[in-house]
């Protein structure tokens, strides 16, 4: 493969890395960013990604997406712009496939399931709940806890944050005080997982029937596309057409995304990646190209995610997800010995609410299915 073009002075470096929050000598075969990566594909957390819903729970077909191939998705499309724009692939790809670590089972409606069960204890969100895993909840290294990834890495994991949250961050979650930016790499790996998620949950709605190709066509962006289609390939069907019109619409999105993005970089004039920090947001689509993302992405929340079956299935994760929860905040000798808490707080509160939620969000829909069989089926131990 060819290698990739010297980096452009406003891209992130392992010479102007922040580094990491213990120091460890350099990699000798490898960057520091490759280090990122290649730490993030060895952990438990992004193996446990290949059971993870995207949308449609992991028992209802082998065909359909998951967290894992959705990562992996978002990090060759990430790759594939950061090579035409000159910024470091290795970091981007690192924060690519590490963004969705935090995930609960069963997709967004266990996130807002567990979110509502710590209202009371400070709330979860799955930004922070990834960078929890990659600082504290990964043990695999005798020197420290986590993955003690490098400050870039971590930055872009953490693409949103409360600012509650982020006083509580120190250096990371500075410039969400400060209304900064972070590295291009990060803006980068965040477009393209909009990319990834909404042609891919066009390829698995349509797959599994949830949506068709005539409600498609009502979509101006997509029916373009497939108008192009059948000219390049006269009497094209079925699924080929379908791989055809979402792989042009992915192409359009990511040049469109290119250009932009160039034209921005070029009329800011960044000359280090603090300059980008100090700016305005530079990776962007064009004014045309994000309406008609944003169109894609409200018929697929009509049509797709709130689908009646769609429905019937987040509604069954919401109440696993609760009633997991209550049953571990009321009973925590029901928890394994990892995440009991030593003590109860003098007020009668739990202290261990958040050990419950590291151990929920940590699991795999499957596991979580299992678990609250086990929990409140009388048959099952």
């Amino acid at each position: 493969m060819e290698a990739q073009a010297p980096l452009a002075p406003y891209a992130a470096s392992q010479a102007t890395s922040r580094g990491r929050r213990l120091y460890e000598p350099a990699p000798a075969t490898r960057s520091e960013f490759q280090r990122d990566r290649d730490r993030i594909i060895h952990s438990t957390a992004f193996r446990r990604l290949e059971y993870k819903t995207q949308v449609f729970v992991n028992h209802e077909g082998d065909l359909f997406r998951t967290r894992l191939t959705h990562s992996i998705e978002v990090a060759q499309i990430a790759r594939s712009i950061a090579r035409n724009l000159h910024l470091n692939e290795d970091l981007v790809e690192a924060i690519s496939l590490a963004h969705d670590l935090g995930h609960t089972p069963f997709g967004h409606a266990g996130q807002d399931a567990l979110n509502a069960c710590m209202k009371d204890f400070g709330g979860f969100e799955h930004n922070l709940q990834s960078l929890r895993v990659v600082d504290t909840l990964e043990h695999r290294y005798g020197a420290f806890d986590g993955l003690n990834l490098t400050f870039e890495a971590r930055e872009g994991i953490l693409k949103h944050c409360s600012l509650a949250n982020a006083r509580k961050l120190a250096e990371i979650g500075q410039r969400f005080i400060d209304k900064k930016q972070p590295s291009l790499e990060a803006q980068l790996a965040n477009l393209a997982d909009e990319i990834a998620y909404n042609n891919h949950d066009i390829d698995d709605g349509l797959r599994s029937g949830l949506l068709s190709v005539a409600q498609m066509n009502e979509i101006d962006f997509y029916a373009r596309h497939q108008r192009e289609v059948e000219s390049a390939f006269p009497g094209i069907s079925g699924r080929r057409a379908i791989h055809e019109t979402v792989r042009r619409m992915i192409n359009a999105l990511i040049l469109d995304l290119i250009g932009t993005s160039q034209e921005r970089i070029d009329a800011a004039r960044p000359q280090s990646v603090e300059d980008v920090r100090n700016g305005a947001p530079l990776i962007a689509f064009s004014e045309r190209m994000g309406s008609e993302a944003a169109q894609l992405k409200r018929f697929l929340r009509e049509n797709l995610y709130q689908h009646y079956q769609v429905n019937r299935m987040t509604s069954k994760a919401r109440r696993i997800v609760t009633q997991l929860f209550n049953a571990f905040i009321s009973e925590p000798a029901l928890l394994p010995p990892d995440y009991q808490p030593a003590t109860q707080g003098a007020d009668g509160l739990p202290l261990h609410a958040r050990q419950v939620a590291d151990y929920i969000a940590g699991m795999t829909d499957r596991y979580a299915m299992r678990e609250h069989r086990r929990l409140f089926a009388v048959d099952q131990t």
